[in-house]
């Protein structure tokens, strides 16, 4: 029952929010299943491993399918976004928590950087 609440709230929280809200979600859940992977890789449960792999894939795949193509950073994005998504396909064939480190490296930065930019967006609207 709990759990059914929480998803809920998650769904709902997700249906809700604005765009930029919903880059740094995705931002969040990708570095949360990005650790769970790795943690899953460690306790050598390679099946469970390969489902958080697959949903770090599937968060890459949203961010490539939002861009918004109408900026130049869009393509300089889009092949980040594509190198990750190959790194992590490498990550789930061997299993390798050094690669998957990196692609965490570069969602942190992403979410960082994403943060200082919505309050600076937020701070221009006042």
């Amino acid at each position: 029952m709990i759990q059914s609440s929480a998803n809920s709230y998650k769904q709902n929280q997700a249906e809700t929010a604005p765009p930029e809200s919903l880059t740094l979600m995705l931002y969040n859940g990708a570095i949360t299943f990005i650790k769970r992977t790795k943690q899953a890789i460690e306790s050598k449960d390679l099946s469970l491993a390969h489902h958080y792999n697959t949903r770090v894939q599937d968060i890459v795949d949203e961010l490539i399918i939002t861009l918004d193509r109408k900026y130049p950073i869009s393509e300089q994005l889009l092949a980040l976004y594509d190198y990750m998504k190959r790194r992590l396909i490498e990550a789930n064939i061997s299993k390798d928590v050094a690669i998957l480190e990196e692609v965490e490296g570069f969602f942190v930065e992403f979410r960082d950087t994403w943060k200082q930019a919505m309050v600076l967006a937020r701070s221009q609207k006042q």
